[in-house]
């Protein structure tokens, strides 16, 4: 059973425009709280649900709830194209972010609390390489370049200690191999300043975020996902797209803004919508969700 809380839900719904006829393509299915909510409010609206981590669904209770009203294929959404097979849809959402359950409870490493294997993989399906040929964390740290690490951290993490990070993983390795979170977590907390380390934000949050964004590609795959997620849409249908980096919120930012300068689409917010004061206080991990929404013309 999900333990993760959908962010910004309402709003993102609420935006949408939804009706019991709709036809809605929720891009990351993740715990399922999106597709939930519109099964909820419009029992009669159809769902395509995608995600590349197949244990979502498996450990989702909303299957057996929502019978033939939504369907489910393991696949990234930069494939989007090929489960609709020129199908059209009255909404899209993207929720970008990591779920709760794929931090505490894959054992991919996504989390610097607990000792896990440094994978952070997002992908989890039958087709997964059989001879573990897809690239993980462990090989980054362990076989890229210095320099190349320090770009990294610093292009995908924003980290300001970058350069210190990426030296200490070179010196750490040349002693012993970095299996595992933990490892990596020790190497971070003996080279940034004990100033950082006491920070509000925990010293490994941007290099780990670094790397799971080097290992699946994301960036590259969310442009190609907006891309053709826009042209899937009916006119007059809608995108909701939920970032938590600002790496992530710019490319939405400019995809959008480009959208609206040719007349292809409307923005339905200007800014991004933030989440409220009361839904921060239950839900903290909320704080960093921006929501982007645009209609097609």
């Amino acid at each position: 059973m999900s333990v993760h809380k959908t962010v910004l839900l309402n709003e993102t719904i609420d935006g949408l425009n939804l009706d019991d006829k709709s036809f809605v393509l929720d891009a990351t299915f993740g715990g399922g709280g999106h597709s939930g909510e519109i099964l909820k409010r419009f029992p009669k609206a159809k769902i395509i649900a995608l995600d590349q981590d197949k244990s979502v669904w498996d450990g989702s209770d909303l299957p057996a709830q929502a019978g033939k009203s939504i369907s489910f294929h393991n696949e990234n959404f930069s494939d989007l194209d090929k489960v609709l097979k020129g199908e059209k849809v009255d909404a899209i959402i993207f929720d970008l972010g990591l779920s709760s359950d794929q931090l505490e409870n894959s054992g991919r490493g996504f989390s610097f609390m607990k000792s896990e294997p440094l994978l952070m993989q997002m992908k989890n399906s039958e087709k997964e390489s059989p001879l573990g040929e897809d690239l993980t964390a462990e090989d980054i740290v362990n076989t890229w370049e210095e320099k190349s690490l320090a770009d990294i951290i610093y292009g995908y993490g924003e980290e300001r200690f970058s350069r210190r990070i990426a030296k200490g993983i070179v010196e750490a390795r040349s002693k012993a191999r970095i299996k595992t979170t933990s490892d990596l977590v020790k190497i971070i907390s003996e080279v940034v300043p004990a100033a950082y380390r006491r920070g509000r934000l925990h010293f490994a949050t941007r290099t780990f975020q670094a790397l799971r964004i080097a290992v699946n590609d994301e960036l590259r795959v969310l442009q190609t996902g907006l891309e053709k997620g826009f042209d899937a849409l009916k006119a007059g249908g809608r995108m909701s797209v939920i970032t938590f980096h600002s790496l992530e919120d710019r490319i939405v930012k400019k995809f959008f803004k480009a959208l609206e300068k040719e007349g292809k689409a409307i923005l339905i917010n200007k800014k991004p919508i933030l989440a409220s004061s009361e839904e921060l206080k239950k839900n903290p991990r909320a704080r960093s969700a921006k929501l982007r929404i645009l209609s097609r013309r």
